[in-house]
């Protein structure tokens, strides 16, 4: 994008309503590699987030590998992309998956930041308010720290590394911690398919050591919770089906009520903001700010 287009486009963003609406909390949730069940999290997490009365969206930018459609057994037709080149409305690529959460099919993020028709972005952003009212946007990024990947990171309020016991996709995450430190000081962890609370405590504990040695200054590195591993989890991905709602009383399910316990908390105390930092607009305001 040329860096006038760029300026044109903070313009018109900025110039957007300034109406008092209900704040989202943009998440984040990457890997360093793939297959370490980030997807898996992500959409039962913004299930699971949906059913305490939250409205909710799950924003899919792994556009290469992306799967969410698997996971919730939906078909997507168009995406993001295809409404930045007034192929589709906003509400065409809209998909329902329960009463208050939405799938936002969508784009890595370079793609989306590549488009120069100002009127058809213009028309993107007004359409975009329909999802003003949601309390939270999930955004199941791809693996890896890209520079399109770096861009959600750098727009989100939590970023959340999905990692799992193995010696690979630990080196991975840390990696990925290392790099992510380079643009935020609070990075929260959660370990997947763990054996129980003292193995993904004990791993976390490794990491936080080496992080804080080599990265020092003021990393805020949490452990927002562990998954336990369970055949349940993988039988469920196979079906098509969420585990937390084939399962809700798993092992699995119960840790994942804890994240979500965590979450919610971390919302009670957001206050009123301008429509720009509310829905997917305000994840567009945001994208461009750091562009």
């Amino acid at each position: 994008m040329m860096p006038d287009q760029a300026q044109k486009l903070k313009e018109l963003v900025a110039s957007n309503s300034a109406k008092k609406s209900k704040k989202t909390r943009f998440i984040a949730i990457t890997s360093g590699k793939g297959g370490v069940g980030k997807s898996t999290i992500s959409s039962n997490l913004a299930y699971a987030l949906s059913q305490k009365g939250l409205n909710v969206g799950i924003f899919d930018a792994d556009i290469g590998l992306a799967n969410l459609d698997v996971m919730y057994n939906v078909k997507i037709k168009k995406n993001i992309l295809h409404v930045l080149k007034g192929e589709a409305t906003v509400s065409d690529i809209l998909i329902p998956i329960t009463r208050n959460l939405i799938l936002i099919p969508g784009e890595s993020g370079d793609e989306i930041l590549k488009y120069s028709d100002l009127a058809l972005f213009e028309k993107f952003m007004q359409e975009a308010q329909v999802l003003d009212k949601l309390d939270v946007m999930i955004i199941d990024t791809g693996a890896g720290i890209g520079e399109h990947i770096q861009m959600f990171l750098n727009a989100s309020d939590d970023v959340i590394v999905v990692t799992v016991p193995d010696p690979a996709a630990i080196t991975d995450a840390y990696a990925t911690i290392k790099t992510i430190a380079t643009l935020r000081n609070d990075i929260s962890v959660i370990m997947n398919q763990v054996k129980n609370e003292k193995e993904a405590v004990g791993i976390f504990e490794k990491i936080k050591k080496v992080a804080n040695a080599n990265i020092g200054g003021s990393l805020d590195l949490q452990l927002m919770g562990k998954i336990n591993e369970d055949v349940k989890v993988s039988g469920s991905v196979k079906k098509r089906a969420l585990f937390s709602v084939e399962y809700p009383n798993s092992q699995p399910s119960r840790d994942l009520d804890s994240i979500v316990g965590k979450i919610v908390s971390k919302l009670e105390r957001n206050v009123l903001v301008t429509s720009s930092e509310s829905g997917l607009s305000g994840l567009f305001k945001r994208l461009i700010d750091h562009f």
